[in-house]
């Protein structure tokens, strides 16, 4: 049992004060994965959209896992439900900018935003697997839960993901620095 347990159970059973902690100790790392799996100028809604889903659910939720964890998976629905319905979209409207042009809004730093336009570049399933465990710090295991697959393929997914970004550094020309350090 993980410390945000005992406040999902009181949320389950109503209890408003323990679902605003709940939701304040978690909304971080659901925005800024949402954030780095979309995009910044739609976390705000994807986030609000993932609470919308997990609300209602914590009655169902059983406890068996991390209850960020839990979270976590509910917003990586979220956001493949956004990016397909993106890639349908942009389908439909041919000649619409790819997807790089979301990356996020011009207020953004240079830096934040050639983090964005990297992670973009990134096929979804590895970039999923780098921000989880490289940006939000998510050990592998709990990873592996978010995204429904063992282990070993987050592990896989983080070094080609790793790979594919040293990659398009060394194409781009910038100086190589090994994505491992």
């Amino acid at each position: 049992m993980d410390e945000l347990s005992p406040l999902a159970r009181s949320a389950a059973l109503g209890d408003r004060a323990a679902l605003t902690e709940l939701i304040r100790a978690t909304q971080s790392d659901v925005w800024r994965l949402c954030a780095h799996l979309v995009d910044p100028a739609s976390a705000d809604d994807l986030a609000q959209e993932t609470y919308l889903r997990a609300i209602p659910a914590l009655r169902g939720f059983r406890g068996d896992g991390p209850v960020r964890a839990w979270l976590l998976t509910i917003a990586r629905r979220v956001c493949a439900t956004e990016i397909t319905s993106r890639q349908r979209a942009r389908t439909a409207a041919a000649g619409v900018a790819d997807m790089t042009a979301a990356a996020g809004p011009a207020a953004d730093s240079g830096l934040r935003a050639e983090l964005l336009m990297l992670l973009s570049c990134l096929d979804p399933d590895r970039r999923a697997a780098f921000v989880l465990t490289q940006v939000l710090g998510c050990r592998y295991a709990e990873a592996a839960e978010i995204c429904g697959v063992p282990v070993g393929t987050i592990r896989s997914r983080v070094a080609r993901a790793r790979a594919d970004l040293d990659e398009i550094l060394m194409r781009d020309g910038v100086p190589h620095r090994t994505m491992d350090a």
